[in-house]
């Protein structure tokens, strides 16, 4: 790719100016070029540059010489890229994001620098628009309808003219031809800017002063966290909105992260119906075309407010002075692969460095940033009551040792019976399981035989709906067997344990007359879809949804009164340190869509344990007393937020080999004062995707940085090649 104000001079003389420039590669420090005396660059340019046998794209990072490369041995600069340059402040923020990770500079700016195609030059469009009528011009039908279309609006492509006037290209080209049209060149649309003062809502008497606090905080223009507290249906958006529309106010941009795409349809027409125009959006499902948009747009300072996945963390705000992380204690901000690092507490970092406020908002915080507002580190404000008057739903545990439901079946009767109250009354049911499919393992009667993935620990999930068994982990996909491929055995195959297909089935023999409907990451593939099928639901066309937890946070259903978790243990096991926290999260918010607005909700909780302290908290309301607890294990332990945590996760195609690389690496392992390093051992997923994994675990004081202790130790070691090593700082994820 090369720009426009390309030169090719042959060389400057020892007096030449240099700068020292980064490439979006995973290799570690900066280059060093010369600067051409009839090229204008400066810190933060985007620049075109000669990278061994090819051009390279990277960003100008400082001024000066390293002192150790002549001058005859540099190369040129060969050309500077006409688009705003990467800010300082994101500059910092690259630089402090790979020293945390302990990954190189250049593989955080390569996040940074997502859409290489967004520094080229915006293509001219062409359209056309009505020129002066010759005194020969045959009209006909088709004719009219362009003529009619362009007398109506501004000039338009030769596609979208013929699209909206129901003719063929053909029609526009020879309307050209005879002059009646004329050739112009478009300009993009520009992003429109939100309004502030759009549809301000009536807020109760709590929500505003909890918007009055974050709107000063906006006003103040200084770094600060809030965290943002309120019960389920409180109306935390509508708060935060306000404060959205103090920076946009000021002319600041505005960043929104939300843990995922499934959650932003329907911010999107919340924020619509008060700001007046969409916000613009950043993350996955975008086609390559939007995506360059929007980066440019950012990047100029033209998109005020934007919505994204925690990659929009490292858009090149010129100007940013908000930052926004909705639902702050999702686990989904967490990134695993690649670079690990967690957008939530990134989003703080860069608040920090860019001396912005930033609100975290959650019904359910996290313990660490619960226990960030008691020393503190960050202010908060609370909304105790749901908005309207809406009263939260009653929360029962049912006992699945006293009242287990019958045999392959997977509603309890006191469910059952709730159900049939729910759509008997024309109100709306949510059943929640946290688990695709049809089935989580399937196994053969006969030989005992269990279908598990060639490539991961991990049993193949049954989804009967495709006919096929896929793994969840690496996307492997294979036909369902008419037999068992051990033993031969046909009809001998049985399905073990519930999906949400395999409850949906239930419901369906349970309730024929019922309309019923399913939303997982397999029904709804895109946020548009999910919208769809959620507006169905808002409209009163669905009595039962039954769903994962894409069904769990965010979405406000009028006519929702029961809601009923069919395993709420699921996510109790494993060893997971945070295992009872995130259950507690999960189950909290699911139990949130109950009862939000005049009628009454119910929430029942399929338990094994019902005297579980995550169970007894959730039926008693007592979040406050469940997070003492869990913070006072925590402290206990040593444990995060009340200790550090680090992993070292090592991987090859063979297994001897990545044993070999870790009996290694244990036995360089530093000795420091009040560090520990549990393992090696195999990961709890000891193949992923074709490699065998093992793991170490560092555990140190809360006020130990880890960084420092595990660059030495990986430099004490040089591992073979197939070895790579990826370092989690504050895992999340034990898989």
């Amino acid at each position: 790719m090369r720009p426009p104000h390309t030169t090719t001079g042959t060389g400057i003389n020892g007096g030449s100016r240099r700068v020292q420039v980064l490439l979006p590669l995973p290799l570690e420090g900066t280059y060093e070029y010369r600067v051409p005396s009839e090229l204008a660059v400066a810190p933060g340019a985007f620049v075109a540059v000669p990278f061994g046998r090819r051009d390279a794209v990277g960003v100008v990072w400082s001024e000066g010489a390293s002192g150790d490369v002549s001058d005859d041995k540099l190369k040129d600069i060969h050309s500077c890229f006409d688009v705003g340059g990467l800010p300082e402040s994101t500059r910092r923020f690259v630089e402090w994001v790979a020293r945390y990770t302990l990954v190189s500079p250049g593989s955080v700016l390569r996040m940074a620098m997502s859409v290489p195609s967004a520094l080229e030059p915006l293509k001219p469009r062409t359209g056309y628009r009505l020129a002066d009528m010759p005194p020969d011009f045959r009209s006909t039908a088709a004719r009219r309808r362009v003529l009619s279309v362009l007398a109506e609006g501004p000039a338009r492509p030769a596609a979208e003219l013929a699209r909206a006037a129901g003719v063929g290209p053909s029609v526009v080209t020879g309307l050209a031809k005879a002059g009646v049209l004329e050739t112009v060149v478009l300009r993009a649309p520009a992003l429109a800017r939100p309004d502030p003062d759009h549809h301000a809502p009536e807020l109760s008497a709590d929500q505003r002063l909890a918007a009055d606090d974050l709107t000063g905080r906006v006003a103040a223009k200084a770094f600060s966290v809030t965290l943002l507290d309120g019960v389920t249906g409180a109306g935390k958006t509508e708060v935060y909105f306000e404060a959205i529309a103090e920076a946009v106010r000021q002319g600041r941009q505005v960043l929104v992260l939300l843990p995922e795409i499934a959650l932003t349809m329907a911010f999107l027409q919340r924020f619509t119906d008060r700001f007046g125009v969409l916000p613009v959006e950043w993350h996955s499902d975008l086609t390559q075309a939007q995506r360059r948009r929007n980066w440019r747009g950012v990047a100029s300072g033209e998109a005020a407010v934007v919505v994204g996945a925690r990659s929009a963390l490292f858009l090149p705000f010129p100007d940013l002075g908000l930052i926004v992380a909705d639902e702050e204690h999702d686990a989904s901000f967490k990134q695993q692969d690649g670079i690990a690092y967690n957008a939530r507490d990134m989003a703080v970092v860069r608040g920090q460095l860019e001396d912005v406020p930033v609100f975290l908002v959650s019904a359910t915080p996290s313990l660490q940033t619960v226990v960030n507002v008691e020393r503190g580190r960050y202010r908060r404000a609370h909304l105790p009551a749901r908005h309207g008057g809406a009263s939260l739903p009653e929360i029962v545990a049912v006992d699945l040792r006293s009242t287990p439901p019958p045999r392959q079946c997977w509603i309890s009767p006191p469910l059952r019976t709730a159900l049939a109250e729910t759509i008997e009354r024309g109100e709306q049911a949510l059943l929640f399981l946290n688990r695709r499919g049809y089935a989580p393992l399937t196994l053969c009667r006969g030989c005992g035989h269990r279908f598990d993935c060639p490539n991961c620990t991990a049993w193949l999930v049954e989804h009967r709906l495709l006919g096929r068994l896929e793994c969840h982990h690496c996307g492997y996909r294979a036909r369902y067997p008419e037999a068992c491929p051990d033993c031969g055995a046909s009809g001998s195959l049985v399905a073990c344990g519930p999906g949400v297909e395999r409850v949906a089935e239930e419901v369906t023999a349970l309730f024929p007359d019922a309309r019923i409907a399913s939303l997982t990451s397999d029904t709804a593939h895109s946020p548009a879809a999910i919208a769809a099928l959620l507006e169905e639901v808002k409209q009163g066309e669905i009595d039962v949804l039954i769903g994962t937890q894409l069904v769990a946070k965010g979405h406000h259903f009028p006519m929702l009164t029961l809601v009923g978790v069919i395993d709420s243990d699921l996510g109790l096991g494993g060893g997971d340190l945070r295992a009872a926290e995130r259950t507690y999260q999960l189950l909290h918010q699911v139990a949130g869509r109950a009862g939000r607005a005049e009628r009454p909700g119910r929430v029942l909780l399929q338990t094994y344990n019902p005297d579980h302290p995550v169970m007894r908290a959730l039926a008693d309301g007592a979040r406050d007393q469940f997070l003492q607890e869990e913070s006072a294990q925590r402290r206990a332990g040593g444990w995060p937020p009340f200790g550090r945590l680090a992993a070292i996760i090592l991987s090859a195609p063979d297994a001897e080999l990545v044993d070999a690389a870790a009996r290694a690496l244990a036995r360089s392992t530093p000795r420091y004062d009040g560090i520990r390093v549990l393992g090696p051992a195999p990961a709890p997923l000891a193949l992923l995707r074709g490699r065998h994994r093992r793991r170490f675990l560092i555990k140190g004081p809360q006020d130990t940085g880890l960084q420092p202790y595990l660059r030495e130790w990986l430099a004490s070691v040089s591992l073979p090649r197939p070895v790579r090593v990826q370092v989690d700082i504050d895992p999340y994820s034990f898989l």
